[in-house]
């Protein structure tokens, strides 16, 4: 059984930082997609980040790109979200997502093509 387990929001000030950790378990995932979503009240969910390809490929929603990274800590089986210079638009629930292999580079950040998810973290920037 695939468990998602997401952890480190929290709140911080215009400009701060914050490191998001997702823990994938039960099943090999290093040639999956991995991916972070967020959603803001109201709106969409929005696709973040997202790590594939053997974990070399990533890529970037514009809006976050300079100042989001997100890598793999092998070791802890675990997906890394680091995100400096946040802004008050980056405030949402957090959402790490595991996905099959299947998943055409086009849709990469389509929530849709997602099979597994976490619960969800909430990050607050206030200015």
């Amino acid at each position: 059984q695939v468990q998602v387990v997401e952890s480190g929001g929290g709140s911080v000030q215009v400009g701060g930082f914050l490191r998001l950790s997702c823990v994938v378990t039960g099943a090999t995932w290093n040639n999956w997609r991995m991916a972070w979503f967020r959603q803001a009240p109201g709106k969409e969910r929005e696709g973040v980040a997202v790590i594939y390809d053997g974990l070399r490929e990533k890529r970037y929603v514009d809006s976050v790109k300079g100042r989001f990274t997100i890598y793999p800590d092998k070791d802890k089986n675990t997906i890394v979200l680091q995100m400096n210079n946040l802004q008050p638009e980056d405030s949402a629930i957090y959402y790490c997502a595991a996905g099959s292999a299947r998943i055409m580079l086009t849709f990469l950040f389509d929530p849709k093509k997602y099979d597994y998810w976490g619960q969800g973290t909430q990050v607050t920037v206030s200015s």
